[in-house]
C-alpha cells in the first residue's frame, strides 16, 4: 500500500527525516513513534506532499508519488487528520463531511444540482453512516466551530474517512482526549480499518498505539530506530532508551 525508500527531508543543517525506509501493507495499522521532533509529523507531511523530499522516494500502490501536489494524492487514495484540528469551522457538522465526500467522480456520476444540494440517496446514507461514526449524529446541524474539543476530533477524523481513502494518515488524533475518548478512538479505528482502509497512526498516547497496531516504526533523530510488533518494540532496548524509557519497559509509558 505504501512504500517509503531513503525518504529524507532537511531544513539546512536538520535532517528531520534520515533515509526512512518503510513499508506499510495493504489492510493493517502501523504505528509511528518517537520522541518529540523525531521527524514522525514531517514524514506525514512528506507522504501527503505538503513538503517536497530532499532525497527518496514515496511510493502509494505502487505508483511514484514524489512531485504530486496534496490534491492529487488525495483523490489517489491518501487522507489525513491534523495534529493541530483543522475543520470549516463556519460550516454545520454535515457541510463539513459533505464537502470533504464530495468528487469530481461524483460530480459526473450523480449531477451536479442533486450533489450541490446533498439531494441523492446515496449521500445522504453515506453521511448518516459517517455521523454515526463520529457519534455526532445529534450535532448535524451544528457550526464546527461550536463543538467540544473532543467532538472536534471526532469530526475530524470522520471528515478524513469521507474521501474514502485508502489509506488513511492519523497524526496525533488522541492528543487531548480522556481515557473513556480514547478507548472510543481505538473502536472507531478499528471500524474504519475493518471498512477496508490501511492506517498509518502518528501517537504519543501508547496506550492507543500498543492497544490497536500490528507493526510499530520508531524514529529517533529522523531515524528508523526499530520496526516490528507492539511487543517486540516494547522490549527493544534501542526504543527503551530513546522513548519508551529504560527503566520500566513493560508499563506502556511514553
Amino acid at each position: 500500500m505504501l512504500e517509503l525508500s531513503g525518504l529524507s527531508k532537511h531544513f539546512g543543517g536538520v535532517k528531520a527525516v534520515d533515509e526512512l525506509d518503510l513499508t506499510v501493507n495493504e489492510g493493517e495499522i502501523v504505528g509511528l513513534i518517537g520522541p518529540n521532533g523525531s521527524g514522525k509529523s514531517t514524514t506525514i507531511n512528506l507522504i501527503c506532499g505538503v513538503f517536497g523530499e530532499t532525497a527518496g522516494t514515496v511510493r502509494f500502490r505502487g505508483e511514484l508519488m514524489n512531485g504530486k501536489p496534496p490534491h492529487q494524492r488525495l483523490r489517489a487514495g491518501l487522507a489525513r487528520t491534523f495534529q493541530n484540528i483543522r475543520l470549516f469551522p463556519n460550516l454545520t457538522v454535515w457541510q463539513n463531511l459533505w464537502v470533504a465526500q464530495n468528487s469530481p467522480q461524483d460530480v459526473s456520476a450523480r449531477g451536479f444540482l442533486p450533489r450541490w444540494f446533498g439531494a441523492t440517496r446515496r449521500t445522504r446514507r453515506e453521511i448518516a453512516d459517517l455521523l454515526d461514526l463520529a457519534d455526532l449524529g445529534h450535532k448535524d446541524d451544528e457550526l464546527a466551530s461550536n463543538l467540544a474539543f473532543g467532538e472536534q476530533r471526532r469530526l475530524e477524523f470522520a471528515r478524513a474517512a469521507a474521501t474514502r481513502p485508502r489509506l488513511l494518515l492519523l497524526d496525533e488524533p488522541a492528543a487531548g482526549m480522556n481515557q473513556q475518548e480514547i478507548a472510543d478512538l481505538s473502536r472507531r479505528i478499528h471500524r474504519v480499518r475493518d471498512s477496508g482502509v490501511t492506517i498509518l497512526l502518528v501517537e504519543h498516547v501508547m496506550e492507543l498505539v500498543m492497544g490497536v497496531t500490528e507493526q510499530i516504526a520508531v524514529l529517533n533523530f529522523g531515524r528508523k530506530i526499530a520496526f516490528g510488533t507492539p511487543g517486540e518494540v516494547q522490549r527493544d532496548k534501542a526504543v527503551q532508551e530513546a522513548y519508551l524509557g529504560a527503566s520500566d519497559p513493560g508499563d506502556g509509558s511514553a
